[in-house]
């Protein structure tokens, strides 16, 4: 069966998350065999500037494509990316590598307009299964990511990872030039709009509630991520970088899974529904992990992976049915600040609470973030959310 747009647009965006996730568990291996750095302050504070380079550049491809197709942005973007991530292989000073890796990102993130895009060409009644999907390819790009990450860092020179990254990149880039020449690839989103995009149907006021919540829910869901590698291996220490990066990746597998229960469900779920429950189940699978054994942290991992995957859907449901198609790429640039925001924060955190508290602190600081989002959310939007959305 012939590729439509949509499975290459669902291509790409697993290509990037793969290259985005090759480094993501192991870090603190990279700085520490290729810089010989150590201190998890440092490490903390790149990934800090990494979620802000996001944050700042990604609202920055949104408005440009307002007046260049997506499709025709990426070409030019990936492949500067492409270029950068070769000349960090070359990088043979931490400044050098922090000035290329951060300036990469730059062009990198400009794939995150795939999503908004694929979301506005889908009738909202399928919203709910489409967003499942690409959340489960998010997550089936982590595992992929993580192990491949893993077998670089064990078996090859570490800096080679940025050459599979540039690889990835190259093929995104191929893939707009084939999409851009195809008659069916011109669906009306990509299309810059001739006059202003039609207002949300509720006030920006709402979203910027909505961004609140997903700014201490993704702190909350990436406060253990810089570490937990390190973590493990406390935990077990006969253990080498392809395992760690499939303990790592065990909330992606958890997710096909959920996918896949929630494909054979014929209940449709409203735009927030279940939310709390997701949130609350993620706190103790988040202090499970926190328990210093083997068995509590698989059991942990798993049971944070389905909430992770309920919740993240949940909450992008929310936003898209609050927000109109025309006005998807500007609402989504929004929330993804808060996003961003929410993982800088982290990244930031992180690294002095492990430096000062310990590599169990972050799970039990994380798992009470999560209460205290289910919190907020309730607050903002228990009350209101029949309104805001007639159909539930």
């Amino acid at each position: 069966m012939a590729m439509t747009v949509k499975h290459w647009l669902v291509a790409i965006t697993i290509a990037a998350v793969v290259s985005d996730s090759m480094l993501l568990p192991f870090y603190p291996h990279f700085f520490a065999s290729v810089f010989g750095i150590t201190d998890t302050g440092h490490i903390g504070l790149y990934l800090s500037a990494c979620c802000l380079t996001i944050v700042i550049a990604f609202p920055m491809w949104a408005r440009v494509s307002r007046q260049i197709p997506v499709l025709q942005l990426l070409i030019p973007t990936q492949l500067a990316a492409g270029g950068l991530s070769i000349l960090c292989y070359w990088a043979d000073t931490p400044v050098s590598f922090w000035i290329l890796s951060l300036v990469m990102l730059v062009f990198k993130g400009s794939y995150l307009l795939v999503y908004p895009m694929i979301m506005a060409a889908e009738r909202e009644e399928n919203h709910g299964n489409t967003i499942g999907l690409l959340s489960v390819v998010v997550h089936i790009g982590g595992i992929a990511g993580a192990v491949l990450g893993g077998v670089v860092l064990q078996w090859f020179e570490p800096r080679q990872v940025f050459l599979v990254m540039a690889v990835s990149d190259f093929i995104q880039t191929g893939v707009c030039f084939y999409l851009i020449r195809r008659p069916d690839a011109r669906p009306k989103p990509e299309e810059p709009p001739t006059a202003a995009p039609e207002k949300s149907r509720v006030t920006s006021a709402v979203i910027y509630k909505l961004g609140l919540v997903m700014f201490l829910f993704y702190f909350s869901a990436y406060l253990t991520r810089p570490f937990f590698v390190r973590y493990w291996e406390s935990v077990t220490p006969a253990t080498g970088e392809i395992l760690s990066g499939l303990v790592f990746a065990i909330p992606a597998g958890i997710a096909i899974l959920a996918l896949w229960l929630n494909a054979r469900s014929s209940r449709t779920r409203s735009p927030g529904e279940g939310l709390l429950t997701a949130m609350m189940l993620g706190s103790v699978g988040l202090a499970l992990q926190g328990l210093n054994q083997e068995w509590l942290v698989l059991a942990g991992r798993c049971l944070f992976g389905w909430a992770l995957f309920q919740a993240t859907v949940q909450l992008d449901q929310l936003l898209f049915a609050l927000s109109h198609p025309e006005a998807y790429a500007t609402d989504f640039s929004k929330i993804n600040i808060f996003q961003q925001l929410g993982v800088l924060a982290a990244a930031s955190s992180a690294g002095g609470m492990v430096g000062l508290l310990g590599l169990q602190m972050p799970f039990a600081v994380a798992a009470a973030g999560l209460v205290f989002t289910a919190a907020v959310y309730g607050a903002l939007f228990y009350r209101t959310r029949r309104e805001l959305l007639p159909s539930t």
